[in-house]
């Protein structure tokens, strides 16, 4: 028999216990919900005051070069100076093109609805033994099923942040040894276009305010989000890791293969 002590609790009884919101507020969403994390994460509000709060089976939640002009020509020694000079013309300054960086979705307006369950791949772990699908979406329903892709961030291999929320405790509790991980570790997801392996770099607990975790920035890394400490909605355990390697999958391998040979030769 299961310990949890939401077992048997209602979706709705669940979320208006764990959220403090009824069902009024719940339908207004007048403020923002992203769902993920240990029975879930709902991350509320906007700007200064959004949170990541993560739903569990604990006892609580929290809300949780400028152009310069040249010189005047001059002539011979013997010569009076010019009356006019010439000036050199120089191209404007060309600004660098900014990179416009994947931007996370807002959440979705229903965390509940019955989404189509699409998986986009898997990751694979091996230092905490975890093999396990990955999906798209952030919805509860994702959720139970595995790992979900939070839409509008990076996809993994991508440049900015590639996020993932997962369950810690319940259902497969792909996420429940994060706390194991060390840096070097590998975290390796593999999509439709091929195995995009992260390392480690660090692992954060913060508090369900910090939002920061998510934003998108001009590097490819990773972050991975649960509950912590386990059976608890207090923290965040949060592991980031960076890009280490790319390997193209299939049709893409064949082509980067044959670009490999045509250079050899062109070489030779």
């Amino acid at each position: 028999m299961s310990s949890d002590p939401l077992e048997g609790a209602t979706t709705d009884a669940i979320v208006d216990d764990l959220t403090g919101r009824d069902d009024s507020r719940r339908r207004s969403l007048g403020r923002r919900q992203f769902v993920a994390g240990a029975v879930g994460t709902v991350i509320l509000g906007a700007g200064a005051g959004a949170a990541i709060v993560f739903r569990d089976d604990g006892d609580g939640t929290e809300t949780a070069p400028q152009p310069t002009a040249g010189t005047p020509s001059r002539g011979a020694a013997s010569v009076a100076p010019a009356t006019t000079s010439a000036t050199e013309a120089t191209a404007p300054p060309v600004d660098a093109v900014p990179v416009e960086l994947p931007d996370p979705d807002g959440p979705p307006a229903d965390a509940y609805a019955p989404v189509a369950v699409l998986q986009i791949g898997s990751i694979s772990i091996p230092a905490i033994e975890l093999q396990h699908p990955v999906y798209e979406g952030v919805w509860l329903t994702v959720l139970d099923e595995g790992p979900g892709h939070w839409p509008g961030s990076a996809m993994p291999g991508q440049l900015g942040n590639t996020v993932f929320p997962g369950h810690r405790v319940t259902h497969s509790h792909p996420f429940r040894r994060l706390d194991e991980l060390k840096p070097g570790d590998d975290i390796a997801f593999t999509i439709a276009n091929g195995t995009h392996t992260y390392k480690v770099r660090e692992t954060l607990i913060v508090t369900p305010k910090d939002m920061w975790v998510v934003d998108s920035n001009p590097k490819s890394e990773v972050t991975l989000i649960a509950c912590h400490p386990p059976h608890s909605a207090r923290q965040r355990i949060v592991v980031k890791g960076e890009l280490a390697r790319s390997v193209p999958n299939g049709a893409a391998a064949d082509a980067a293969e044959q670009i490999a040979d045509a250079a050899t030769n062109i070489a030779l």
